[in-house]
């Protein structure tokens, strides 16, 4: 019996030993599972979470590649971010302090020696005292900035010369936008002026009386390019009868095509009888001597980016809605303006450049950080910070504010006309001429400088380089200045870049450019000049021709305004006066 309990009291024990162990089993099971599968899910979040962080890469790394850099597609970006690097482009636009090794001398043109300025007359050409008449006075008034007036004063010459009549030497615009109350003697040499011409044509002070008592002219008004047919039959009846005749708004009257000794007498007047002051050329030859002092050659700039002249373009200039309105309420002051169209007008060249636009151009050109600028220029619109680019990039910056002292401007400050005066004289003695715009002082300019030695004068081809600055941050530097430089090719100055009869007279006179007796065999043993070679500029001129415009469609120096502040009666004699211009209307842009 006993043995029988103690059998059954092991066999208990092991079967509660053996549910224990099972017990065990499941719970170390579950426990595993329950590991096993939150290891599984950690893997899978850390999959899903690792996919997630890829995507998200991928996604950043695809905007990069693919969209454009956020300046990209703006022209008018400060200078610090033309030298930025794009990590994310091959294309690296990093402005160098260094012109770079150039192909061309920068300094002069190499065909300059092969012609030189001729305006004798013929032996046609009939003088003063044979083709005169002494009851006929010419009167003219002129209108306009200072050169746009220089240009009125030498056709007067060729139109008195035409009329056989006495010239009384011009009155200048004195109530116009300049307002400038300067007299013909205060600006211009009159004795020089009267005895230089005294072979071609009379010319007297004033007008005389007539029985003690003034002698009142007729006064007319003439269209533009008036030619020698035109005068013969609008102003000489008038002439013949009244004995004196006044031409108002003296400016673009007479034709661009004339003959070959009305040519050269333009020519004699603008370059050797036309003269400032004493007083004027010697403080303008003392700019020039001190900038001399300063460097052995240098560079005027002609810059012209006031804010009226900005605003009658109509174009966009980078300022973004700050310019816009301040530049559209100045527009608003000349209501027969169209809409402006930034892009057309950029597109067709008609923009003047921008301070740093212009520096980019000369930069690619070969000049470097250490060329010296003389810049002739007004009222800057946006100031230091717009012209800050360019300083940066020719920190040795002048003007006549800089090398003269007040005390030597003092008797031209107030007056605009003396003071255009002094720029004219350092812009025409620089080595090199270059302007932002196509105005009247830089025609002028361009054509005294051919007619005395082709001196380089560098006119940018805004037409082409407009596309190059919009894109010029997806591209090197090397590419840029390359472009630039092809694009330049019969903008600067060369011989026979543009062709006779192209253009105005006054910027291309080209019945007064002769060429040295050889110089056809002496240029064909000169090394040529890719810039300044013959079909290259034929090139050039062509180009030239697409962007030059017509007389029917004018640029913005040329365009009209009135000027509601001075009103004028109109003449009594309409039968002799083409159809009316507006009263007192005159060119704003007439520099």
């Amino acid at each position: 019996m006993m043995l029988t309990n103690l059998k059954q009291l092991v066999f208990s024990l092991k079967m509660k030993r053996k549910r224990r162990e099972r017990n065990n089993i499941l719970l170390h099971g579950s426990n595993d599972f329950c590991i096993g599968l939150n290891r599984i899910l950690w893997r899978k979040r850390h999959r899903i979470f690792s996919f997630a962080s890829c995507c998200i890469v991928l996604l950043f790394f695809a905007v990069s590649v693919f969209s454009p850099p956020p300046t990209a597609n703006n022209p008018f970006l400060p200078l610090h971010s033309l030298v930025r690097k794009q990590s994310n482009f091959d294309a690296v636009f990093q402005v160098p302090a260094s012109g770079g090794n150039s192909d061309r001398n920068l300094w002069s043109s190499s065909l300059s020696k092969f012609y030189y300025g001729c305006s004798n007359a013929s032996n046609m050409f009939q003088t003063a005292d044979v083709n005169t008449h002494l009851n006929r006075y010419l009167l003219i008034s002129t209108s306009g900035g200072l050169n746009q007036q220089r240009t009125g004063i030498v056709d007067s010459v060729v139109a008195a010369y035409i009329l056989n009549a006495t010239l009384v030497i011009p009155k200048l615009d004195q109530r116009s936008y300049w307002k400038d109350t300067s007299g013909f003697a205060e600006i211009f040499n009159v004795d020089r002026f009267i005895s230089s011409l005294s072979r071609d044509v009379r010319i007297v002070k004033e007008l005389p009386p007539v029985g003690g008592k003034p002698w009142i002219p007729r006064r007319m008004s003439l269209p533009r390019k008036c030619n020698e047919k035109c005068y013969l039959s609008r102003v000489l009846p008038v002439l013949i009868k009244k004995n004196a005749v006044e031409i108002r708004k003296f400016d673009y009257r007479l034709s661009n095509r004339l003959e070959t000794d009305l040519q050269k007498l333009r020519c004699r007047v603008n370059y050797h009888a036309l003269t400032f002051t004493d007083h004027i050329l010697q403080i303008g030859r003392l700019l020039v001597e001190r900038m001399k002092m300063k460097t052995k050659h240098f560079i005027a700039l002609h810059l012209r980016f006031e804010p009226d002249m900005l605003a009658f373009t109509g174009c966009d200039y980078g300022g973004g809605e700050k310019e816009r309105k301040e530049l559209g309420a100045i527009r608003k002051r000349w209501k027969t303006l169209h809409s402006s169209n930034p892009a057309k007008m950029r597109r067709q060249g008609r923009c003047p450049l921008t301070p740093e636009e212009i520096g980019l151009m000369l930069r690619a050109l070969g000049f470097g950080s250490d060329v010296h600028i003389y810049v002739a220029s007004g009222e800057v619109y946006g100031g230091e910070e717009r012209l800050a680019p360019l300083k940066a990039l020719f920190p040795n910056y002048h003007s006549k504010d800089t090398i003269a002292t007040e005390e030597e401007l003092a008797p031209f400050s107030k007056f605009s006309g003396r003071m255009a005066a002094l720029d004219y004289i350092v812009c025409d003695e620089s080595d090199v001429f270059v302007s932002n715009n196509n105005g009247n002082m830089v025609r002028m300019l361009a054509g005294r400088r051919k007619y005395f030695g082709h001196k380089p004068t560098i006119r940018p081809n805004a037409k082409k380089l407009y596309k190059l600055f919009l894109a010029r941050n997806n591209m090197t530097w090397d590419e840029f200045a390359s472009q630039v430089r092809a694009f330049q090719i019969g903008f600067m100055g060369a011989p026979k870049e543009v062709k006779p009869g192209r253009g105005e007279f006054h910027e291309n006179p080209h019945s007064c450019i002769c060429e040295v007796e050889g110089a056809e065999t002496t240029k064909k043993q000169t090394p040529e000049d890719p810039h300044e070679s013959e079909s290259n500029i034929i090139n050039a001129t062509e180009a030239t021709d697409e962007q030059e415009t017509t007389e029917d469609d004018p640029d913005w120096t040329e365009v009209e305004y009135l000027d509601n502040n001075t009103k004028e009666l109109p003449d009594k004699d309409n039968n002799v006066s083409n159809k009316q211009e507006q009263p007192e209307v005159e060119e704003l842009f007439s520099d």
